[in-house]
This record gives structure tokens, C-alpha cells and sequence, in this order.
């Protein structure tokens, strides 16, 4: 059994009602992947602390409001790890006052506004992989 202390899974939305997907390389698979942005929970950290922190370091905006719209387990088979969904609405770019935000050093993300549509284009096509994404588009749609 693998433990975890839990991930949090953005739906950033933006004003004109597109979601931003993030595209990075995941080695155990071999490929890129157009996904939601998400990330693992900090010793201690809050959940939706985690989703305002991972927003900013994987797009580079800063969320004003962050909602929480449900929780899965993806793989009870062999792991706990909990992942929290949140929209992420009211996107800004960061003031100078903001904290810096840094990509974890083994990260190269691309991101990208899709269309609800467009989106499930992909997941119809074959092209769009990531389970959590495909469950967290169902939590909006």
C-alpha cells in the first residue's frame, strides 16, 4: 500500500468561461499529457491553501476564489492519496507584492485555455488520458 498525504486538483475558469489545462511530460508513461493542473498537499498544509499555491505555480495566476467540489480516491487499489477538486475563479495575474510561485524543479508546463467543447473533444478522440481531468470536468459540466 502506498501511502500519501493527498493532492489537489484545480478547474481554473476563466472569465470567458474556458479551462485551463497545463501539458507536461509524465515519465511513467512516456509522454505529454494535457491535464489539470494539480499537486500534492505539504506536510500539514490545507487543502484549499494548496489549490490557491498549486494554481499559481502551474499557470501563473492567482485564484480570488477557490470552491471545493469534491474528493476521489483514484487508485484504492494500492494507494490512499485523496484528491480534492476545486474551481479556481476570478483568475489574476500576481501583483508584486504577491509571493513567488516556482515550478518544482522536475516540471515543464505548458498552459492553455480550452473550451468545455474542446475539451471533450479530446476525451472522445482518445487524446485527452488524464482520468482526474476527465473526472473533474464531469464535477462542472
Amino acid at each position: 500500500i502506498i501511502r500519501h498525504r493527498g493532492s489537489v486538483v484545480l478547474i481554473p475558469v476563466t472569465d470567458s468561461g474556458e479551462i485551463v489545462l497545463v501539458r507536461q511530460y509524465r515519465h511513467a508513461i512516456g509522454q505529454s499529457v494535457w491535464e489539470l493542473p494539480a499537486g500534492s498537499l505539504k506536510p500539514g498544509e490545507d487543502p484549499r491553501a494548496a489549490a490557491v499555491r498549486e494554481c499559481h505555480e502551474e499557470i501563473g495566476l492567482i485564484p480570488s476564489a477557490v470552491e471545493r467540489l469534491g474528493a476521489f480516491f483514484p487508485t484504492p487499489g494500492y494507494c490512499d492519496e485523496e484528491m480534492t477538486f476545486f474551481r479556481a475563479t476570478g483568475l489574476r495575474v500576481p501583483a508584486d507584492d504577491d509571493p513567488v510561485a516556482r515550478q518544482d524543479e522536475d516540471e515543464d508546463i505548458e498552459s492553455k485555455a480550452f473550451s468545455v467543447d474542446a475539451i471533450r473533444q479530446l476525451i472522445v478522440s482518445g487524446k485527452m488520458i488524464d482520468l482526474k481531468t476527465v473526472a473533474g470536468l464531469t464535477l462542472i459540466t
